[in-house]
């Protein structure tokens, strides 16, 4: 996942915390004994492959060629011991027991942040009951769908408990064939999903992109274009691709957000983003391949027409009737390099976003008619070994643009400017192998530590420094 923007059990702080993360791990273990389905970043992926994790994962959910040609596909590929299709296309298929894709995931974590005082100061202070700093929780806690449905049918499809209610996450239900156009091969196919870029094949992408989990006492990466989740899971969209010789990915799809009683159902707050009506998404990447060696190159972006949130509470939010044009456009790049016993990935991504602002000048929430705004991100990951893998990974991120007294009033100089540093070091313990006693059991243990060196709020950058340690067990 599994990142998603996901809710958290609401524990009280340290001593609470810790009972509570050990209640969590003996649930986890019992439900590692007394349940069946297995991972990619799922379980139930590599039980349908009958591939282990590292197949199609250098570090889960960072893709391989394979794990992204397993997408593209349509989450269809077998070769496993079971039959995961709820309907055989063939014979070969029909003869295999049946085993729903089912898996489940939960992380648990702690979260320590330089100066406490600061956050306050800007408002990120932790809601009771948690501790203003050193917090540990349960961060996410999801049951997933994610397998075949047919032999040309497949499904990823999320769902999360908050403290309050179960929510629909991340959601990709794809329709894949395959053919050839004058002897050239193609993979052809329809995406329906609920949060842009979260179809797509390669970890540049914002959905999908580094770092895979964050804590969510920590003060993120910066203000960030809104193709970067502002609209995850608020949205309903579908769209066609065409992967074409294994070297050219094209895709184009219209997203719409859902109406406010619909969300509210699905336990999705309303007013926590605008509406708009059709935006159309576009996705093409060039991925050559020689050797060991794979090179991609993309541009992405979205053109949405946004009605900020006025008034109103669940299923009775209202939008200003004004609407302002949101204009992101992407570029990416990866190099990944296959070693003997390990895996070199290096990532680039920049998105600019033009703000046409009608709505929210007009009623106060911007003080300029127009603004822009940019993303940038650079890391490198090392994935070593086989059987069990240790990942450094060490990332530069950067957000800039146009000052503004009312969107940026806690930031000193008004503007959105943030640049910092993430460096991780993660440990997977059965990225190739079997864990004992639950083949398709698999956990990443990762230490995670981010520095400001600017950042748009009040106090020094280095305050908002954070250590963030984390267990993500998937099942």
């Amino acid at each position: 996942m599994m990142r998603g923007d996901v809710g958290r059990f609401a524990f009280t702080p340290w001593h609470r915390g810790l009972a509570c993360a050990a209640a969590v791990f003996l649930v986890a273990g019992f439900l590692t004994i007394g349940h069946a389905p297995p991972a990619s970043a799922l379980p139930s992926y590599a039980r349908q492959t009958g591939q282990p994790c590292g197949v199609c994962h250098t570090d889960f959910p960072g893709l391989t060629p394979y794990g992204r040609r397993f997408k593209i596909e349509g989450y269809t590929m077998g070769g496993g011991k079971y039959r995961t299709t709820l309907f055989p296309d063939s014979p070969d298929s029909a003869k295999k027991e049946y085993v729903p894709p089912i898996s489940m995931m939960a992380i648990v974590d702690y979260t320590h942040v330089q100066n406490p005082a600061t956050f306050a100061a800007a408002g990120l202070a932790p809601s009771p009951p948690f501790a203003p700093n050193d917090n540990v929780s349960l961060n996410t806690f999801s049951f997933f769908w994610g397998g075949a449905i047919t032999d040309h049918i497949g499904a990823f499809q999320q769902v999360t408990y908050n403290p309050f209610a179960w929510h629909w996450d991340n959601t990709d239900v794809r329709f894949a064939d395959s053919g050839a156009i004058s002897s050239v091969p193609i993979v052809y196919g329809i995406t329906a999903n609920n949060n842009p870029t979260v179809q797509d094949p390669w970890n540049t992408a914002p959905a999908w992109a580094f770092p895979y989990q964050k804590s969510a006492f920590g003060a993120g990466l910066g203000p960030t274009p809104i193709i970067d989740g502002a609209f995850a899971q608020y949205v309903g969209g579908g769209g066609a691709y065409v992967y074409i010789n294994d070297l050219v990915y094209l895709e184009g799809s219209v997203y719409r957000t859902l109406n406010p009683t619909v969300l509210n159902d699905l336990g999705i707050d309303p007013t926590l983003a605008g509406q708009f009506d059709a935006a159309p998404y576009w996705r093409a990447a060039f991925e050559p391949h020689w050797g060991d060696n794979w090179l991609e190159l993309g541009t992405f972006g979205m053109v949405a027409n946004v009605h900020p949130f006025s008034s109103g509470t669940g299923s009775g939010a209202t939008y200003f009737p004004q609407a302002d044009q949101i204009t992101d456009i992407g570029f990416d790049t990866q190099y990944q390099y296959q070693g003997s016993n390990f895996w070199l990935t290096l990532r680039g991504s920049y998105i600019h976003e033009f703000q046409n602002l009608n709505a929210s000048f007009s009623n106060g929430l911007a003080a300029n008619p127009t603004n822009t705004l940019n993303e940038a991100r650079g890391n490198a990951s090392l994935a070593y070994g086989n059987t069990n893998r240790v990942v450094l990974t060490g990332q530069y991120f950067t957000s800039w643009g146009t000052s503004d007294a009312t969107l940026y009033a806690a930031s000193p100089t008004l503007s959105p400017d943030t640049k910092g540093w993430i460096a991780e070091i993660a440990y997977i313990p059965f990225i190739d192998s079997q864990a004992p006693g639950w083949p398709w059991f698999n956990v990443r243990i990762g230490l995670q530590y981010t520095a400001y060196t600017e950042f748009p709020g009040p106090g020094a950058a280095s305050d908002y420094n954070t250590l963030y340690l984390y267990l993500w067990m998937a099942m």
